[in-house]
C-alpha cells in the first residue's frame, strides 16, 4: 500500500514539474516599459507638431494622439499570443455583470467629498463660497472632436482602454498595488505633458501660472492611487474606471473652484489617498499576484496545483487521469 502511495505521489510530483515547465515556457510576459515607450511615442509623435499647427490640422493630430494609448494596449493583448490576456481584456470591457456598482458610486462619493473639503478648506485662503455653483461654461474650447463635453468623455472613454487594458496590469505583474499606483501615477500624469503648449486645451489654460501647472502634475500621482483603488474594488472594470475618469473631469471642469482652489485639492486629495490607502492595506501591500496576475484570475482548481505542495486534491486529480 505505502509502495503504491509513493508510486502515486511521484508519478504526481513528475506530472505536475512537466506541467509547470510548459507553463512557465507558455506563460505570458507583461512589458510594461515597452507599453510606455510605444504609448509616449505615438501619442507625442502626433501632439508635438500639434503645437506648431493651430487649426483643424493640429486639432485633428491631437485626437489622433489621444487614441495611442487605447490602441497600445488592445495591440499588445491582440498579439500577445495569451488566451487568458484576451480573455481578461473581454471580462473587463464588457463584463457589466462583474461591476460592483456600490464601489463605484463610492469612489464617485469619495471624489465629491474631496471637492467639498478642498473649498471648505479653501476659505481660510480668502477663497470664497461661491465655489459652490456650476460654470457656465468649460474652461477649453474642445480639441477637434467636437464641445469640450465631448473631449472629456472621449479621452475618459479612450485613456481607460489603454491605462486598465494593459499599462496597470502589466506594472501590477511586478510589484505590489501601491508601488504599481505610485510608478502608474507618476508616468499617466507626465504623459500630458505636451497638452500644456497645445492652445485650447485644459492644460494650456494652466500656463497662466506655473504653480498652476506643477499643481496639476503633482495631482496625478495620489489620483493615481484612487483610480487604482476603483479599479480594483470593481473587479478590474474598465467601464466603472472610465465612469469614474469621466466624473473627475467633469466635475473639475463645472464645479467653479478657482486655480488656487485646485492646488488646495491636490493636498485633499493627498490625505484621502493616505486614508485609503491604510483602510486598504491589505489591498495595496498584498503580492498574492506579483508575478502570477493572470492565474489569479484563471487559476481554479488547477493553477492550485500548480503554485502549492502536492495535496490531496491533486493526488485524486491525477489518479483520475491515470485511470
Amino acid at each position: 500500500m505505502n509502495d503504491a502511495n509513493n508510486t502515486m505521489v511521484n508519478r504526481t510530483t513528475n506530472t505536475t514539474n512537466k506541467t509547470k515547465m510548459n507553463n512557465t515556457k507558455d506563460k505570458y510576459i507583461f512589458k510594461p516599459v515597452k507599453f510606455f515607450a510605444f504609448a509616449y511615442f505615438f501619442t507625442w509623435i502626433f501632439w508635438i507638431p500639434a503645437i506648431f499647427l493651430p487649426g483643424d490640422i493640429g486639432a485633428t493630430l491631437m485626437f489622433v494622439g489621444l487614441l495611442a494609448p487605447g490602441v497600445v494596449s488592445t495591440v499588445f493583448v491582440l498579439k500577445s499570443g495569451s488566451k487568458e490576456l484576451k480573455q481578461d481584456l473581454k471580462n473587463k470591457i464588457v463584463g457589466f455583470y462583474k461591476v460592483k456598482w456600490l464601489n463605484v458610486f463610492l469612489g464617485i462619493g469619495v471624489f465629491a467629498l474631496i471637492i467639498v473639503g478642498s473649498i471648505l478648506l479653501s476659505l481660510l485662503f480668502g477663497q470664497s463660497l461661491d465655489q459652490f455653483a456650476f460654470t457656465e461654461d468649460f474652461s477649453f474650447t474642445g480639441v477637434g472632436i467636437g464641445t469640450a463635453f465631448v473631449t472629456i468623455l472621449l479621452a475618459s472613454i479612450i485613456e481607460e482602454v489603454g491605462w486598465k487594458g494593459y499599462c496597470e496590469d502589466s506594472i501590477g505583474q511586478y510589484m505590489n498595488w501601491f508601488w504599481e499606483s505610485m510608478v502608474f501615477g507618476v508616468f499617466w500624469s507626465l504623459w500630458h505633458l505636451p497638452l500644456i503648449f497645445i492652445e485650447g486645451t485644459y492644460q494650456a489654460g494652466l500656463m497662466v501660472n506655473p504653480l498652476y501647472v506643477i499643481n496639476f502634475f503633482v495631482s496625478g500621482i495620489p489620483l493615481g492611487f484612487i483610480i487604482t483603488w476603483v479599479y480594483l474594488v470593481s473587479d478590474r472594470s474598465i467601464l466603472a474606471c472610465m465612469i469614474f475618469h469621466l466624473f473627475v473631469n467633469f466635475m473639475q471642469e463645472k464645479i467653479a473652484m478657482t486655480p488656487e482652489t485646485k492646488c488646495v485639492e491636490t493636498l485633499v486629495v493627498v490625505i484621502a489617498t493616505v486614508i485609503i490607502v491604510l483602510c486598504k492595506k491589505k489591498m495595496f501591500f498584498e503580492t498574492d499576484h506579483v508575478g502570477r496576475l493572470l492565474e489569479t484570475q484563471f487559476g481554479g482548481e488547477t493553477a492550485a496545483c500548480f503554485e502549492k505542495p502536492v495535496t490531496n486534491m491533486c493526488i485524486k486529480n491525477a489518479s483520475e487521469e491515470g485511470t
